[in-house]
């Protein structure tokens, strides 16, 4: 049960013993969930790591794959020096005692996608799948005017949907960074109120600035910016910004020179929402159940937007 004293997506998950936590839409988007993952540690749960992943996973040792479509990444995973998300994020948990194994999947379709997730499910007996967004866009349902860049993320949602016997929710941190990839943010919001009326919207919940929560997540971006200087996470590097209660055009990288950010609290705040219902309202996601590539998912959703009426393109009144 959850009540204000307990939030929602603390109290779906009290039954849970050994969670994961997978971001959906790639590059940094785990680190989004560092927090949570932080949260539910404390508590005595099992947490594992994994991320939709763009890097070069072809220079891996066969080692570390544990089926085609899934690795296995750790601190000493061979593979690119310049970018590899899994692999920082693994050297940072190593550095601090924590579990460093960060399971990557590579950029595929939804049917091999899910056969490396139901791997996973069996493999480390889980009770719980939390996707974690960096920003928005696998909140769209397909008919908003702008949708961002949803291929990974409704490649993961898809896959997580067709699992079964295991919990699944979606968090999304990061409100309004998706505004630079097309999303109207009062979309978000219509979005989110129309899940609050049949039961799917879970809530939102910030992440206290003294926290340790927060000390972790701060460390762990920090430590991501300097060891991949030439490709920094924007997402991650804005949320950070706004945690530490930075406001406005707050530039942290100059890969977002030129454009004007709006750094603000709510960047910081986590919405959750009920996974299969979320599914359920995301129009055209039946069209992507028998994809095997991402190109595949991008040609579906765009044969899907060709022929909806879109929603009229709305700023928020305030």
């Amino acid at each position: 049960m959850s009540t204000l004293a307990v939030p929602p997506l603390f109290a779906r998950l009290a039954g849970a013993q050994r969670i994961l936590i997978a971001g959906a839409g790639g590059g940094f988007d785990v680190y989004a969930g560092l927090p949570l993952a932080t949260a539910l540690r404390a508590l005595g749960k099992q947490v594992h790591l994994a991320n939709l992943s763009f890097s070069n996973l072809d220079g891996l040792d066969i080692d570390s794959w544990v089926e085609p479509g899934l690795a296995a990444v750790t601190p000493d995973s061979l593979g690119g020096a310049g970018y590899f998300p899994e692999r920082t994020l693994s050297r940072w948990l190593s550095a601090r005692s924590l579990p460093s194994t960060v399971y990557a999947f590579p950029r595929t379709g939804v049917q091999p996608l899910r056969s490396a997730y139901a791997t996973l499910v069996r493999r480390l007996d889980l009770d719980a799948i939390v996707l974690v967004d960096g920003g928005t866009d696998i909140l769209m349902q397909g008919d908003e005017s702008g949708i961002g860049t949803p291929e990974e993320d409704m490649a993961s949602l898809a896959a997580v949907a067709g699992l079964d016997g295991i919990d699944r929710l979606v968090v999304s941190l990061g409100f309004g960074i998706d505004s630079f990839h097309g999303v109207s943010h009062a979309d978000v919001l219509e979005n989110l109120a129309m899940l609050q009326r049949v039961g799917g919207y879970l809530g939102a919940l910030s992440i206290p600035p003294d926290s340790p929560e927060a000390a972790a997540y701060l460390d762990a971006v920090s430590h991501a910016q300097s060891s991949t200087p030439l490709r920094p996470s924007i997402v991650n590097g804005q949320i950070a910004a706004a945690v530490r209660g930075q406001f406005g055009n707050v530039h942290v990288t100059s890969r977002t020179s030129g454009s004007e950010l709006f750094v603000n609290p709510l960047m910081a705040v986590y919405f959750t929402v009920d996974l299969l219902t979320l599914a359920r309202h995301v129009k055209y996601l039946p069209s992507l159940e028998n994809t095997r590539s991402i190109t595949e998912i991008a040609y579906a959703i765009e044969d899907y937007r060709d022929t909806v009426s879109r929603r009229p393109r709305r700023a928020l009144p305030h």
